[in-house]
Parts: structure tokens; sequence; C-alpha cells
């Protein structure tokens, strides 16, 4: 901040003449708040007769509506840790209270809590998830049984399902025109 600018601040603050806020400021090295006090000490201030000042947080209402406005960002906005939170949340969820089930057609092969399913692919994934994506192209299929978010996880897993048995039903049928033109 220019010396000018500290001057008016001063005699804005102070309600001191332009010398007086000369004088204070060259006597106090050019510090504003040091320049107030020196001439509170001297009785130059000429602010109203009941004014205080306090460091206290709960006195100073500008702070109080900072925190307030803090707090009514972080609860609209949702941060990064916040919404990774939710969603970590939301997975336990699900893996507690949903099951795995492994179908073939209408029969059901393997039905087991999700929990265990996620840990086989956890430590064994380098087989598990290979084999699973193989087993999709000898119809057999994959879904949840459980809680309402299980609706969304079914569809993909079924979409996935569609997915392999398109692949294979074209690989049948390029292998049968190939083996018919012979």
């Amino acid at each position: 901040m220019e010396m000018n600018d500290k001057i008016e601040r001063l005699m804005e603050k102070a309600n001191v003449t332009r010398a007086e806020a000369e004088a204070a400021l060259e006597q106090t090295g050019g510090d504003l708040l040091d320049a107030i006090i020196y001439l509170e000490r001297q009785g130059k201030v000429n602010g109203s007769a009941h004014s205080s000042f306090s460091t206290e947080y709960d006195q100073q209402a500008e702070y109080v509506r900072v925190k307030d406005k803090v707090e009514e960002q972080e609860n609209s906005a949702p941060s990064f840790k916040k919404s990774f939170q939710r969603l970590f949340r939301a997975l336990i969820r699900f893996i507690r209270s949903t099951s795995f089930r492994v179908n073939k057609g209408e029969e059901n092969l393997i039905s087991m809590p999700t929990l265990v399913f996620v840990l086989l692919l956890f430590f064994f994934w380098e087989f598990v998830a290979p084999a699973m994506i193989i087993a999709l192209f000898f119809g057999i299929r994959y879904s949840f049984d459980g809680e309402e978010g299980a609706e969304t996880a079914n569809h993909i897993l079924s979409r996935a399902g569609d997915f392999a048995q398109d692949v294979k039903n074209e690989f049948v049928q390029n292998d049968k025109e190939t083996s018919d033109g012979e």
C-alpha cells in the first residue's frame, strides 16, 4: 500500500487531519495499525465516543458471517472428499446387502454373498476376471440380488452378456459361411 493510500485510510479510520495522519505514520515507520494506536494514545482519534475493538472470534460479526458462508458453501457444493465418502459408503452398503449369482439359462449355478465375490475378485483377479469373461461366451450370466442399486448393476451385466452372445453368434455365422463356401 502506498503512503498516500495509508494517509487517506488513516484519516478515514481515525478521523484526523492529513498533517496528523502523516506525522503518525512517520512516527510509526508507515505501519497503519501502529499509527492508529499512536494517535489513540495522544488522544487525537476523533472517532465515535462508543467504539470498541476485540480480537475475540465471537464478537466480530464479520468473521461469524464468513464462517457461516464457508459452512453454507461446504454444504451446497460437495467436495471431492465428500463425494468419494458418499460413493464409498454406498458401495459398502451395496456389498453388504446383496448376493452375487451365476446363472445358466434359468438355472442358478452359484449364489454367494457379494462380499465373498469381491474378495475372490480382489485376491484372484488374474483367474476370476478372465474366467468370467470366457464364461459369458458359454451362456453364463451374472446378476446381483438385493438392494435397489442392484438393478443398475444387473442392467450392465446383462448388456455384457448380450454383447458376448452377439460376438459368439457373429463368429459362428462367419464360421458357417466360411465352411459352406469351401
